[in-house]
């Protein structure tokens, strides 16, 4: 792989990552841009302790453009784009309109390839490969950014889901605190070491589901597919490495030589989930990594969480009264059942 930082015409920082080693990205950005002025700013609700964003500058956000004008897309002559090359591998930028800046944190866009139509499971492995080197680095470099305390590497899929750029590309957050969702999660590895003398929660998680079997969706030598016992979503797929690490940095070379294979599977399952015929299956998939100042950190695992909205053919799962109200998930789907559809879609050996 092969890295080459540069500046966009506002000053915001742009990362070229080539497949290449003679790769070469001197292409200037020739906008007119004023400096990106941002109001974000980190909220804290009394009752439940949450960390909430607040940023209106992103209502002036860019939103469902035609083809011809995505922003994603490289530059061709006489359109320029956040992108200045004509083509280009992964690239990664600070995001224009961040939900998170300055002291509040940091946001970068990710745009997984030059191809417009294509999704994240039209990518080869060498592609999706090139992917997970690029999250590992950002993942190391907003590591040194002052204020920055976790790291969170996600892609949003399908204007089900609310993605305004239909352009195949995911995001990064560089959170100025530990996630929710996150904190969750280390409580209850505490009461899972003080009931069990010591043991790790996602050890015992990981290796019940594959003892257990009925749940498990692909595994491989290097990783574990599985949908949860207790899923929220109606198909949900929970990816551990076979080695228990807490962020992407510290993949070893044979899970991260799997990787593309196992993801890029799983992925094309899910878009065969619903019959042909069916658009594509709108998902959100999203990296778990260990906050970087927490002394519980080498206890957590990283995982990958993929899910979708969609329940049944032409049907979504709205969050209404009790999820969204009361934070209590109803699912349509039993996670017996979802594991066992997303077994049979498998893709032909």
């Amino acid at each position: 792989m092969k890295k080459t930082s540069t500046r966009l015409a506002d000053g915001r920082e742009l990362v070229y990552y080539d497949s290449r080693d003679d790769a070469v990205r001197d292409a200037v950005d020739p906008r007119a841009l004023d400096q990106v002025s941002t109001t974000s700013e980190i909220r804290e609700d009394a009752l439940l302790g949450d960390a909430v964003a607040v940023a209106s500058h992103r209502q002036g956000r860019t939103f469902h453009p035609p083809a011809d004008e995505c922003p994603l897309c490289p530059s061709r002559r006489g359109r320029h784009t956040e992108i200045p090359d004509h083509h280009y591998d992964v690239v990664v930028f600070e995001n224009r309109f961040p939900s998170l800046a300055g002291d509040s944190g940091r946001c970068e866009v990710v745009c997984f390839t030059p191809d417009h139509d294509a999704s994240f499971a039209d990518l080869t492995e060498e592609q999706a490969g090139l992917v997970l080197d690029a999250w590992t680095d950002r993942t190391a470099e907003l590591a040194e950014v002052p204020g920055v305390e976790q790291v969170f590497c996600f892609e949003n899929r399908g204007a089900e889901i609310g993605v305004t750029l239909g352009h195949p590309h995911g995001q990064i957050y560089g959170y100025p605190f530990t996630a929710p969702r996150t904190a969750l999660m280390l409580r209850s590895l505490d009461r899972h070491a003080q009931r069990t003398g010591g043991r790790n929660l996602f050890d015992d998680l990981v290796a019940r589901e594959r003892a257990d079997g009925e749940r498990v969706v692909l595994a491989t030598g290097q990783w574990t597919a599985f949908v949860p016992y207790a899923a929220h979503w109606p198909y949900e797929v929970h990816l551990y490495p076979a080695r228990r690490v807490p962020d992407l940095r510290a993949l070893d070379g044979a899970a991260r030589t799997e990787f593309p294979q196992v993801y890029l599977e799983l992925l094309r399952r899910f878009d065969r989930l619903f019959g042909e015929g069916e658009p594509p299956t709108p998902y959100i998939s999203a990296w778990h990594q260990a906050p970087f100042g927490d002394p519980r950190r080498e206890g957590f695992a990283l995982h990958l969480e993929l899910f979708t909205i969609r329940r049944t053919s032409g049907k979504l799962k709205f969050l209404a009264g009790s999820e969204s109200g009361m934070s209590v998930f109803i699912n349509d789907v039993p996670p017996e059942a979802a594991a066992r559809r997303l077994r049979e879609v498998a893709s032909a050996s």
